[in-house]
């Protein structure tokens, strides 16, 4: 049986994972977190926006959905040592291991975006400046469903 692949946030990114009709798509480089960008004032939201501008100095226009930069720079980040709240699922049968945050701000938009680093990558493989990249991920699978995301890896970690 065929599991269907399901983003954890529906509109939130494209390509591999995003829940439309994919098949034969499994090229990482299709993969793009989606954005809003105002035609008034040209902000870029994310998460997207789609009901009005959220910049106060603009009376607001069109939002347009945009695909942000596939690249940025590490900003910050930390390790989470403890067991997060929902959508995240995990077993408490399982013996708990922490896993990597990372905040990235984008190249072209220059706004930061938080997420998870790929398996694998730890504190200790990042630093403050460093280039990363936007992945497909999964958050958790079960015999029906893969629950998709996204993912932060180092440039040179390919």
């Amino acid at each position: 049986m065929a599991r269907t692949r399901t983003p954890v946030v529906s509109g939130w990114f494209t390509g591999v994972g995003d829940g439309r009709d994919t098949a034969g798509e499994d090229d990482e480089r299709s993969f793009r977190l989606l954005g809003t960008r105002c035609a008034a004032c040209s902000s870029v939201f994310f998460p997207r926006e789609d009901t009005a501008c959220r910049n106060p100095g603009c009376r607001g226009g069109e939002l347009v959905e945009v695909p942000l930069s596939k690249s940025g720079r590490v900003w910050s980040f930390t390790d989470g040592r403890y067991r997060p709240p929902a959508p995240y699922v995990s077993d408490p049968a399982v013996e708990w291991r922490p896993y990597t945050l990372v905040a990235v701000e984008l190249e072209a938009e220059r706004m930061v975006v938080l997420g998870q680093a790929a398996p694998g990558v730890t504190v200790a493989d990042l630093a403050v400046g460093m280039a990363v990249e936007v992945v497909p991920g999964i958050l958790n699978e079960d015999e029906r469903t893969v629950w998709t995301t996204w993912w932060w890896r180092p440039v040179d970690a390919r």
